[in-house]
């Protein structure tokens, strides 16, 4: 175990590039358990992130307790968001890991304001809350508590089996808010996971977990996303996923086309042409140049192999897209015995909303003390 930049505003020669110089950044810590990653405490001075009004995402609010994903996910969308800090959107997104240790304080502290609305917050839209770090950091229970005594309903997306541990908090939750769980599981093939998706949960953990919050008492959502061109996307991959969705307990499966974003794209085509050179030029095809999003016409394909097989299997289901921002159609997951309250819709696994490691700093409570919490 070793730690840098115990002294607030010391500048650190070793630091790599954008961590220089951070009041927000207590401390960096690498531990064997976690071999090769590196965990960037800092303490935030704001929790609550505001989603613009002209963002596509469906929702108003997002709090992310940590930047960069040690799931390691070749095709994740927020990798983009680790150039902010100056590091980049390829390994060091999957091993530099920001951790905002004072997030539930400050969280709490906002949501008292009196101007706060008790609108709907969800979690898991940049990096997931539920990631192995979690275990150690312990950060959501706090968060959980947090907008549960404020009166602010909430929504988990997570890859995360960590889940699991907090199902007695949430049950407590979802009888005093508005709670929604959703899973998030991409590939059901356990070879292609481990290469395409190394750091997270397989399939049968992530199911496990959904059974584990139907018996919960809550309605869960699993995002089979992103379906993957010519890896995924075949009729028999597809019924294989919605077979073991349902036998899982889930009732509801929102699918999508792979999304390419900057940072994302250059970093899958890599991984593309080491581990399945035959399809680069198709994918270069499909995704040209900038292009982020999968062609209508191969989302409408898509939709025509997936829409015959949800009613087959008994799921309610819909496309990301289908549901614009402000849309008033059911929650992800609920509970029945659940307060009243407003619907939360998600489309897709986030948005980059976080701040940078910059602006932490600048956010951060000087002198402030170092987190106690160790490995």
């Amino acid at each position: 175990m070793r730690w840098q930049g115990q002294e607030l505003g010391v500048a650190d020669a070793a630091a790599l590039p954008g961590l220089e110089q951070l009041n927000g950044l207590v401390r960096s810590v690498t531990t064997p358990e976690f071999a090769g990653v590196t965990f960037h405490e800092v303490l935030c001075k704001s929790a609550l992130n505001h989603v613009p009004s002209a963002s596509a995402m469906p929702f108003d609010w997002t709090v992310n307790p940590y930047r960069g994903c040690s799931h390691a996910c070749t095709y994740c969308f927020a990798r983009g968001t680790h150039e902010y800090l100056e590091l980049d959107a390829g390994r060091d997104f999957d091993t530099q890991v920001v951790v905002k240790v004072n997030v539930a304080e400050v969280l709490q502290k906002e949501l008292r304001r009196g101007s706060w609305q008790h609108e709907p917050v969800m979690l898991g839209t940049n990096t997931d809350p539920y990631q192995r770090a979690e275990g150690r950091y312990k950060l959501m229970p706090g968060i959980v508590s947090a907008l549960t005594e404020s009166g602010t309903p909430f929504s988990i997306l997570t890859k995360g089996t960590l889940l699991r541990r907090d199902l007695p908090l949430l049950t407590d939750a979802a009888s005093q808010v508005h709670v929604t769980l959703a899973m998030s599981i991409a590939v059901f093939d356990d070879e292609l996971q481990r290469l395409i998706e190394p750091g997270t949960p397989n399939a049968t953990a992530r199911l496990e977990t959904v059974r584990a919050a139907t018996e919960a008492g809550f309605r869960v959502t699993v995002f089979l996303m992103p379906i993957i061109p010519h890896l995924t996307d075949s009729i028999a991959a597809i019924d294989h996923a919605l077979s073991r969705i349902k036998e899982a307990g889930a009732v509801r499966v929102v699918y999508g086309a792979l999304h390419l974003r900057p940072g994302a794209k250059q970093w899958f085509l890599e991984w593309l042409a080491e581990r399945h050179p035959e399809l680069v030029s198709s994918y270069r095809g499909l995704y040209p140049g900038a292009t982020a999003y999968a062609p209508k016409a191969y989302r409408s394909w898509l939709a025509k192999r997936v829409r015959p097989l949800l009613r087959v299997h008994g799921l309610d289901g819909q496309a990301e897209e289908e549901n614009p921002r402000g849309a008033p159609v059911a929650g992800l997951a609920d509970r029945a015995d659940a307060r009243s309250a407003p619907p939360i819709v998600v489309t897709s696994r986030g948005r980059a909303a976080a701040t940078s490691l910059r602006a932490a700093s600048a956010r951060s409570a000087p002198g402030a003390e170092a987190s106690a919490r160790l490995f």
